[in-house]
């Protein structure tokens, strides 16, 4: 039997997770791993998450009974209402829905400018010295805040053990393109300039394209040490099947609100150019990547070919597909399963990554004040 090239499908249950635990600890590389939701017994989300943490790979997460409802649930609420109003007449209720996250245990917050962009901290009680996050949030270039995203952001930096930074990056069609590149560059310099030995960078729909334009920095010393995203706009063209396959599946986003915010941030730009649309980048040598994307949405097929370019550029890629999921599901927290475990593997994805490239320091990293929320 071959070292590599296994195939493994969980749909049996745990035998399946036992088989590929047993292949692991051969030594062989398990590939094409379909992992399977089953919340009657607790053993497979540890089994599942082990075999992530011991055999990064693209997957197909699916559905559980409870999120299935949830989801239904959501759905059915959301199909009488418009899709979201991705302007700036829509800037007071995104913030709305974005500060209904709930807020990590232990995590505190503070106002603050970091490279002379302003902001949000949000710092665990017990963080690391030496690494930090810079959060990009989503909102199409046009919506969303610091403030607002602050709780989601807070729960990445509670997982990572790391202190994060959310920007309130410049919005569209006040500053559009390429003000949201510059402010994010602007606030990752003033991160390593505050004496942060490794940074990694978090982003979300347009903040997660943001954030996977970053990881193509030049030069590389500048790049950070690792990318998370969820449901990342890498695709400003829309040239995806899913923006059409999926239109009829995807609760809140549609091709013409894409458009419209498109027109906002671009003006006469071009949506391939890289700073814009990561997809259309140089991938060689960047850091490693995480996506998590629902299968649902209009942008999956976003978060698929970034992934394949990186894989084939030789990089290192984590892809999560879940079943059912809509756009930027991990804020949904309060409700779902499937976010508290994106969120999980999240969290050991960027401990791992930043353990692995933290520089020893001899001083201690910024005091930031703060009050607990």
């Amino acid at each position: 039997m071959s070292d590599k090239a296994i195939l493994v499908t969980g749909a049996a249950g745990f035998i399946g997770f036992h088989v590929a635990h047993r292949l692991l600890s051969e030594g062989r590389e398990v590939v094409g791993l379909d992992i399977v939701n089953d919340y009657y017994d607790p053993r497979l989300k540890e089994a599942r998450l082990d075999i992530l943490r011991r055999q990064p790979q693209f997957s197909f997460l699916k559905l559980d009974l409870a999120d299935r409802a949830a989801m239904l649930a959501m759905r059915t609420m959301m199909a009488l209402q418009p899709k979201a109003d991705l302007g700036p007449a829509g800037r007071a209720a995104f913030d709305e829905l974005m500060e209904k996250t709930p807020s990590a245990e232990g995590v505190t917050y503070e106002a603050a400018t970091v490279g002379g962009v302003p902001g949000w901290w949000c710092r665990p009680a017990a963080a690391d010295v030496g690494p930090a996050i810079l959060y990009l949030h989503g909102g199409a270039y046009v919506l969303g805040s610091a403030r607002a995203y602050r709780h989601f952001a807070g729960q990445f930096a509670s997982r990572a053990n790391a202190p994060a930074f959310v920007t309130d990056y410049g919005l569209a069609p006040e500053r559009p393109f390429p003000a949201a590149v510059e402010d994010a560059e602007a606030a990752y310099r003033g991160l390593a300039s505050a004496g942060f030995s490794c940074i990694a960078v978090i982003g979300d729909s347009a903040g997660g394209g943001l954030a996977l334009v970053m990881a193509a920095r030049d030069p590389a010393a500048l790049r950070p040490v690792a990318v998370c995203v969820m449901s990342p706009w890498t695709d400003l063209a829309l040239a995806g099947d899913s923006v059409n396959t999926r239109a009829g599946h995807d609760p809140m986003l549609s091709r013409r609100s894409l458009e419209d915010a498109r027109q906002l941030y671009l003006g006469q730009a071009s949506a391939q150019d890289p700073r814009v649309s990561p997809l259309y980048g140089d991938l060689a040598g960047a850091p490693p990547v995480l996506l998590h994307v629902g299968e649902d949405e209009i942008l999956l097929d976003d978060a698929r070919r970034y992934a394949d370019r990186s894989s084939e550029s030789g990089s290192a890629v984590e892809l999560h597909i879940w079943q059912g999921m809509a756009h930027v599901f991990p804020a949904n927290l309060a409700l779902l399963e499937a976010a508290r475990e994106a969120l999980d593997i999240a969290g050991e994805f960027l401990r791992r990554n930043l353990a692995m490239n933290k520089v020893s320091r001899n001083s201690d990293q910024p005091q930031l004040k703060a009050e607990t929320k």
